[in-house]
């Protein structure tokens, strides 16, 4: 008699317990990852808006949440709308370290998009802990390599191609050019991971310069136009006739900008890597056309002028309403696509995404993804790099990218000592009105 009194008194409590849970509106199990609710998606992001690097990338989260604004008018993702906090932190790592934390504790957000720069989101990934706290850390807009170690950054995927891919694939451009493989080489980089990244390539190509690396580094930030005259001034008379920047769009400028100071803009040919090639911001920044016109530039994106592509014709659209008065560019171009990807991500995790199931969604279905390049994906289990290469064509007087022979040639290759591939790829159709059904 005893016990069954127990029994009884321990089902009521337990009854009890359960009510109240559903009376709460919580259920018994573990409750929902920060940042997301039956009505709204909560991501974060960190990138510059003042500064010089500013100047170059402001345009990203306006892009960006461009395209979410577009998405949520048409539904949002499985009925939840999309809202993007942003913090500008100048491209100064302290400060990305501190927005970054600040978007983890202060915004809970349910994960963090489209973060900007190597020497900014080493240091933010670590201080806010993405990895510690498992925070999906969408991609990253660097070419950084090292973003591919699984154990130091395990919830980070990168967007980009990475710089050393870059720099394979442009030695192997120089190689298999005649008329560039016989002239007298340097390389002018920012010295840090950025730089040391494609150095690596370079090495790995077997393509040697000139003049040795670390004559021709410059540090972050560094690049004004008295030391862009010189260095070009000591470049000219040691022979070197053709430079390979590895160089942010405002220091392309820069150096662009110095070489017509002293008439010197035709002496060298030159290479501009995927980063510091945006023509539309060197001629912003008042690089001369006829300068610009025979630049040998890299890219994954089609060209941001080719409105005959139907990526670039839908995300022009997008822009024009909902991103007034904003020029499409590059960096317009890289945010919506960001923003696309992102969508499809948020899909594949399902009708109540988690942020384990969004990780989990990318490297099962990531690779799948519909996106405007030229290059595969190649998120998986083992990789959370994105694009794997590159193709090089020459902008003219206008700005726009051209392919040499009027295809492009796809290139492809890995971070190490892989060889450059051409490849066949052919990407996916443009989903109906650039909204994912994924």
């Amino acid at each position: 008699m005893i016990r069954n009194n127990r029994m009884k008194r321990f089902s009521i409590v337990s009854s009890a317990v359960i009510v109240g849970a559903l009376l709460l509106g919580v259920a018994p199990a573990t409750a929902a990852d920060p940042g997301i609710t039956a009505k709204e998606i909560k991501l974060g992001m960190s990138s510059p808006i003042q500064g010089d690097a500013g100047k170059v990338y402001g345009k990203l989260p306006g892009a960006m949440k461009a395209y979410f604004n577009y998405i949520n008018d048409n539904g949002g993702v499985y009925g939840r709308k999309i809202t993007l906090i942003h913090r500008d932190d100048k491209y100064a790592p302290t400060l990305a370290a501190k927005q970054t934390t600040q978007l983890v504790i202060n915004d809970k957000v349910f994960a963090i998009v489209g973060a900007l720069g190597t020497p900014t989101h080493t240091l933010a990934y670590g201080s806010a802990q993405l990895a510690a706290k498992k925070i999906p850390d969408l991609f990253v807009n660097t070419g950084f390599s090292g973003f591919d170690d699984l154990v130091k950054y395990p919830t980070a995927f990168t967007v980009l191609p990475s710089y050393a891919m870059e720099a394979k694939v442009i030695a192997k451009y120089i190689k298999d050019t005649p008329a560039l493989a016989s002239l007298p080489s340097a390389f002018i980089a920012q010295d840090d991971e950025f730089g040391k990244d494609s150095t690596k390539g370079f090495t790995a190509s077997g393509y040697k310069f000139a003049v040795p690396f670390k004559d021709t580094f410059y540090p972050q930030g560094g690049m004004s136009l008295d030391r862009a005259k010189g260095a070009l001034t000591t470049l000219n008379g040691l022979g070197i006739k053709l430079l390979v920047l590895n160089t942010t769009a405002d220091v392309s400028a820069t150096i662009l900008k110095a070489a017509e100071s002293l008439k010197l803009e035709k002496k060298f040919t030159w290479i501009i890597g995927s980063v510091g090639g945006d023509s539309n911001t060197m001629l912003f920044l008042g690089v001369s056309p006829a300068t610009i016109d025979g630049v040998i530039a890299a890219s994954f994106f089609p060209d941001a002028k080719d409105s005959t592509d139907p990526y670039i014709k839908q995300f022009m659209t997008i822009n024009s309403k909902y991103n007034k008065g904003i020029t499409f560019d590059n960096v317009v171009l890289q945010g919506m696509n960001t923003a696309m990807l992102t969508v499809q991500a948020l899909r594949a995790a399902g009708k109540n995404p988690t942020r384990a199931g969004l990780i989990e969604a990318i490297q099962t279905k990531g690779s799948t993804f519909a996106s405007a390049a030229l290059l595969p994906l190649n998120y998986s289990k083992t990789s959370h790099v994105g694009y794997n290469g590159y193709w090089v064509g020459q902008l003219n007087a206008k700005g726009e990218l051209k392919p040499v022979g009027g295809t492009p040639t796809i290139y492809t290759t890995d971070s190490k000592s892989g060889p450059v591939v051409v490849s066949s790829f052919k990407r996916a159709p443009l989903p109906k009105n650039g909204i994912p059904n994924n």
